[in-house]
């Protein structure tokens, strides 16, 4: 590899970017060909435990990804447990009389953020310099106004140790802010454009049926996830039926998923079990629902969002509102 390729994690908002989705990584990647892969925002201890998987679900694809290409994963961040000291600092304020004024500053912050992270990007548009203008005028204002320490996760501190172990080879995925501070210190290893892929094209599909809206083009994205066909994209397009009040066809298709292997993402078995748990339950067959919901609860883990629908699902049998 000639050269180091540093790219920004987006953590959740991933699924909002057709053109920088968790495919769009995995593709820069394959077009570097990495001897190593380097995790800047992570500790060997957040790794092991899994501790990442609320925060930062790029990693579902980033990991199996490296582990089939052999490729080592090195997490960085010695001293990741200090982002935590952010969210303390927020607490801290909450309970001073005076805290109030800050934390609405704090709130004017975030949603600065939010509005960059929501607006369209694209590899160039995050290597570019405008893009990393806005982003260093909305986080030094906030560092400036509650400094480079609690406030921040001692951001600045932890990012300067990471550089100093970051050899200029290899690849760099970093939280957006980290990001930030590294491209300050490597310049030359900012992404650049590249050709969508279809693997990429298909990623931004399924994100889409992951925030169904009704306005959505629904039978064009079951047209879609049909062709695709696999676990995931069937469990989405059950998750349009029963959108649409069709529950009958989601269970059909529920069934066909239970029979295939669907481990993969990791993400998915929790949320396949839970919801044929409901669509059982709609069935009237509650001992089978009983067994689905008990197997989400059962996963070495699942997202949070499936085991509180199992613990309602083992409670109450499940009910379409009215």
């Amino acid at each position: 590899m000639e050269r180091m390729l540093l790219l920004p994690s987006l953590g959740p908002f991933h699924i909002l970017h057709p053109r920088y989705n968790a495919a769009t990584v995995l593709a820069l990647l394959e077009a570097a060909r990495p001897l190593v892969l380097y995790l800047a925002s992570h500790s060997e201890e957040a790794l092991r435990e899994g501790l990442w998987r609320e925060e930062d679900p790029l990693l579902f694809h980033l990991l199996p990804w490296a582990e089939g290409r052999g490729v080592p994963v090195v997490p960085l961040d010695g001293e990741a447990h200090l982002k935590g000291e952010a969210e303390v600092f927020r607490q801290a304020l909450a309970q001073h009389p005076l805290g109030a004024a800050h934390l609405e500053g704090m709130r004017a912050f975030d949603q600065a953020l939010l509005g960059l992270l929501q607006s369209p990007l694209t590899p160039e548009a995050l290597g570019s310099a405008g893009f990393l203008g806005r982003l260093r005028e909305v986080y030094g204002a906030f560092a400036q106004a509650y400094g480079e320490g609690p406030a921040t996760g001692f951001r600045a501190r932890r990012m300067a140790k990471v550089a100093a172990a970051l050899p200029r080879e290899g690849a760099v995925v970093a939280d957006l802010l980290d990001y930030l501070l590294l491209a300050e210190r490597f310049p030359e290893a900012l992404p650049k454009a590249h050709r969508p892929t279809e693997a990429e094209r298909q990623r931004a599909l399924l994100d889409r049926a992951w925030r169904l809206e009704e306005g959505d083009d629904w039978a064009g994205l079951l047209e879609g996830l049909f062709a695709i066909g696999t676990p995931e994209a069937l469990y989405l397009a059950a998750q349009v039926y029963l959108a649409a009040g069709e529950w009958r066809e989601a269970l059909l298709l529920m069934e066909e998923v239970f029979r295939m292997d669907f481990q993969h993402p990791p993400y998915l078995p929790g949320y396949v079990l839970a919801r044929f748990g409901q669509l059982l339950d709609l069935a009237g067959e509650r001992e089978r629902a009983l067994r689905a919901y008990r197997g989400v609860l059962a996963l070495p883990w699942a997202p949070e969002e499936a085991r509180a629908l199992a613990r309602a699902g083992l409670r109450t049998p499940f009910r379409l509102a009215p």
